[in-house]
């Protein structure tokens, strides 16, 4: 599941008007943390996830850990927040309509 520069960087455009979607806390990537990015990647196909300022893992490292678990890709890292991306098929889609994300 690789994506092409051009891809990635329309959706890192898209990035910006996200809000976080999953905040990890202080007890880090729990499996209940896994499986509501799961759920949401699957309803939304792209995800900004905030960690807490005091968590011990840095978000480059816990996006990859994340997107290993899940099956998704690394948009981008900033600062405490990272943005995860995995296409669903299974998503009905109209032509024009607005990706799930903006919805």
């Amino acid at each position: 599941m690789t994506m092409t520069g051009k891809e990635r960087a329309a959706l890192r455009s898209e990035c910006n008007r996200l809000k976080p979607t999953l905040h990890v806390g202080t007890e880090g990537l729990t499996p209940a943390v896994v499986q509501a990015l799961d759920e949401a990647l699957r309803t939304r196909e792209l995800v900004k996830v905030q960690l807490n300022k005091s968590a011990e893992v840095s978000a480059k490292e816990a996006a990859n850990q994340l997107a290993g678990r899940v099956r998704a890709e690394v948009i981008q890292t900033i600062g405490k927040t990272a943005t995860l991306y995995r296409h669903n098929p299974e998503l009905k889609r109209k032509p024009g309509a607005l990706p799930p994300w903006r919805v």
